[in-house]
């Protein structure tokens, strides 16, 4: 059978939570699911507001649109300028390109591999000497590890530029510095392949009243409250539906649960390939307890014998799943004209980075397997 790198891991209550939507007949993006996972996603993340949509990618759009529309002055001729992390998907800055914002990327700390608060420093210190307002600084959390929160909004704060943390791939993940602070907004990814799914979608939860009343309604076509169809601005169709909650709702149950078995997956690794030459696992930042949404090594050919390419080639030829490491975005063609403020560390990560199977129903003999096959490359 093969073994996926993060499938779904259902709990057993989605059939039951399914037919009470179907019971509902709320078929449509609203109805009693949704609002019931919202609370449970408010009660989770500790935020005043919680809006579930289709997408985490959406939430992103939604959450620098409304900064656009309130915080960017009209009379200035330049585009928004938005700061963001290089080494992440490309959904982390493709809304803010879309929406015409400058985007300017930072390159990937070693201790945690996310935004490097001291690269993000000089990009703060230039965009100053430009007079230019920064209109958001968007760093992303990676793999499950929370970035450096303390240090981002430490230098973002004293300038009032708001921090839109992409937390889509560390939902679940604990700060562990007392009063550890909060960014403007967080967007969590419930994609089918993140520890808790609804097969699809997302949300963004702040304390920020203003903000989630206007995402929540640009998220319904921007329909204003009137009898009739009355639109004074343009919004778009992303919110959740119903049915779609009644699945995220049955696994956000089991959130806690998760974390603890994909974190028992990465001690699996840890066991088997941490004493071998030429193999390092990514480390976990004392600032967080990591979810491990992914367990990823890092192969240093000359060492251990093998690349990352050939293990993942051998891996796919038994079965296993496996990734390379994001590719950062300045690397990418469509974004390749960005500035980015560099030093080599997100390069040197994706080209040594392998991504293992990390799904948290994996076994010890699946671990066995896929170890097994790795060490049998060199």
């Amino acid at each position: 059978m093969r073994i996926f790198l993060s499938p779904p891991h259902q709990t057993g209550t989605e059939l039951q939570f399914l037919q009470e939507a179907l019971d509902s007949n709320y078929l449509a993006p609203t109805g009693p699911m949704l609002a019931r996972f919202e609370a449970e996603i408010r009660e989770r993340s500790g935020r005043a507001n919680a809006l579930a949509l289709n997408t985490g990618t959406s939430a992103i759009h939604l959450a620098i649109r409304h900064l656009i529309d309130h915080r960017h002055p009209r009379e200035d001729p330049r585009r928004p300028l938005v700061l963001a992390s290089s080494l992440t998907f490309v959904a982390s800055v493709a809304p803010a390109v879309q929406l015409g914002c400058e985007v300017r990327l930072i390159d990937a700390e070693h201790e945690s591999w996310t935004m490097d608060p001291v690269l993000l420093s000089h990009a703060l210190q230039e965009a100053r000497s430009e007079s230019r307002q920064v209109l958001c600084v968007v760093p992303t959390d990676l793999y499950g590890q929370r970035c450096d929160l303390k240090a981002i909004i430490g230098l973002c704060e004293p300038a009032g530029i708001p921090v839109l943390s992409d937390a889509a791939e560390a939902m679940g993940a604990k700060d562990l510095e007392p009063l550890s602070p909060r960014p403007w907004a967080e967007v969590y990814s419930f994609n089918g392949n993140k520890i808790i799914t609804a097969s699809a979608g997302g949300a963004l939860v702040s304390d920020d009243d203003l903000l989630v009343h206007h995402a929540r309604k640009l998220s319904m076509q921007a329909r204003e409250d009137f009898p009739h169809y009355e639109h004074r601005e343009l919004g778009y169709n992303y919110r959740m539906s119903n049915l779609l909650a009644a699945v995220g709702l049955a696994q956000l149950q089991k959130l806690d649960e998760r974390v603890a078995q994909r974190r028992i997956v990465f001690e699996g690794y840890r066991q088997r390939l941490a004493q071998v030459p030429g193999i390092t696992l990514m480390p976990e930042a004392a600032w967080n307890r990591c979810t491990r949404w992914l367990t990823v090594i890092l192969v240093d050919e000359d060492a251990f014998g093998a690349s990352p390419r050939e293990i993942r080639k051998a891996l796919e030829a038994a079965g296993i799943e496996s990734r390379p490491m994001w590719k950062p975005l300045h690397a990418q063609p469509a974004l390749a004209h960005l500035r980015f403020y560099d030093h080599g560390v997100a390069d040197t990560l994706f080209q040594r980075g392998l991504c293992l199977p990390s799904g948290s129903a994996l076994t010890d003999a699946n671990l066995d397997e896929v170890c097994g096959i790795i060490l049998g490359t060199r």
